[in-house]
């Protein structure tokens, strides 16, 4: 999960992975820089997937469908996660409003960390429920922890893979990848086992900062494209289903279970 500019000052010290050079976007980095570093590749094999030397240092050295992927945010950064100025920076109001969650639904959120949309998502849904999947136990630790002094009874926290979220067969409503899909070292095999995961009409709600805009303020292997996005979600089985533009940096794209 990238550092928006104005708040890795309050963070450089948790991980060498929460450095101002981990996220910032360089000025003099161009557009067409960017281009021609997406376009060298060598031949992936048949899962898309090819293993390089970093073009980034943020980036662990493997590539999927030509996108390098990038360092996993340990817990050490998890301050910055319930930091006061995210709801303004990110518009998370707003997201939470586009998402149109109804009281039944059955929500899955992945990446999930300290549970900053864990809990705000609870009380949406009072007869469904969130299940809270990470990877890192210390993650789901905290999320023990808030869940009992919220006494949040319809959270469950689920302790997922980097290939699987673990979450039950087609019985989730809505799935949220918050700025986390582009961590996933995995990606192809959590996107299959996440659309496993789905109801008939259930939805992924992709929400990445936007590549196309020079002017977010995030390091390019923490931004991605629509095209990008709706490539890598095709190769799951999931198409683009909208894509909504009302947050200040971020794309939310919806997707849905291939016809």
């Amino acid at each position: 999960m990238p550092f928006p500019l104005a708040s890795f000052l309050r963070v450089c010290t948790a991980s060498v992975l929460l450095a101002p050079t981990a996220c910032t976007q360089p000025l003099s980095e161009s557009t067409a820089a960017q281009l021609s570093e997406f376009q060298r590749s060598s031949v992936p094999d048949s899962s898309g997937y090819m293993r390089r030397a970093p073009q980034d240092p943020n980036g662990i050295g493997k590539y999927y469908l030509g996108r390098q992927i990038a360092h996993v945010m340990g817990h050490e950064g998890s301050d910055w996660l319930e930091r006061s100025d995210r709801q303004q920076e990110e518009g998370t109001d707003i997201l939470l409003r586009e998402l149109q969650l109804k009281p039944t639904d059955v929500v899955a959120d992945i990446g999930a960390g300290t549970g900053f949309f864990t809990f705000r998502m609870s009380p949406l849904v009072p007869q469904g429920k969130v299940l809270a999947v990470d990877i890192q136990p210390e993650m789901l630790a905290s999320l023990q922890a808030t869940k009992a002094s919220r006494k949040a009874a319809n959270v469950e926290t689920v302790l997922g893979t980097t290939k699987n979220p673990n979450l039950p067969a087609n019985s989730v409503d809505l799935v949220l990848i918050v700025d986390a899909y582009h961590e996933f070292d995995h990606p192809k095999e959590m996107m299959r086992a996440i659309r496993n995961s789905l109801t008939p009409n259930g939805r992924v709600a992709l929400v990445e900062y936007r590549a196309e805009d020079p002017n977010v303020p995030i390091k390019r292997i923490h931004k991605m494209s629509v095209a990008q996005a709706a490539r890598e979600m095709s190769a799951a089985g999931l198409e683009l289903a909208d894509t909504i533009e009302a947050l200040p940096q971020q794309h939310l794209l919806i997707f849905r279970r291939a016809k």
